[in-house]
């Protein structure tokens, strides 16, 4: 199904450009994933369940932030809010070994954090340079989780069961 201009909405106009007509939120099974060597190993670092969630929390209330500040149709905010769930709904199935992808994120898409936000904390309105073609091609896959073939996969469903009935 193709977005751009649907229901003559103008603030929709190339909206299929960013992930591909008929791919409404960058996951198809043609996506690929470009592993990255990197200088050095990264490796994952637990940290305070609390400190993850504030962090999580930031990234939520900054989606919520751009989608709120920088579209004003609500047609349009309710339609790129939807793309956004949907994709984050794909990294769940990586994370539960469903996907047949690695887990991971792409470093180059991530490295342009600090760059939403201008110094006097208004959104940046630049344009960074990539779009959702892009995601996969700079893949990072940290080390060290405890994964382990035989128990994870049952012990990832029960805790997939479990925060879903909470």
């Amino acid at each position: 199904m193709s977005f751009n201009n649907w229901h003559g909405i103008s603030s929709l106009s190339g909206f299929d450009n960013f992930y591909g007509s008929d791919n409404f939120d960058g996951f198809s099974e043609s996506s690929s994933q470009t592993i990255v060597e990197q200088s050095s190993e990264v490796v994952c670092h637990s940290q305070s369940i609390e400190i993850i969630q504030q962090r999580l929390l930031v990234i939520q209330e900054m989606a919520k932030r751009i989608i709120t500040e920088q579209i004003c149709e609500v047609e349009t905010q309710t339609i790129v809010f939807q793309q956004f769930h949907s994709s984050m709904g794909h990294f769940s199935d990586d994370l539960l070994r469903h996907s047949g992808r690695q887990v991971g994120y792409d470093s180059g898409i991530a490295s342009h954090f600090s760059s939403i936000v201008e110094q006097d904390s208004s959104l940046s309105v630049q344009d960074l340079g990539f779009s959702g073609h892009d995601s996969g091609s700079q893949f990072v896959v940290p080390s060290g989780s405890n994964w382990n073939d035989q128990s994870s996969p049952s012990s990832v469903d029960s805790a997939f069961q479990a925060a879903q009935s909470a």
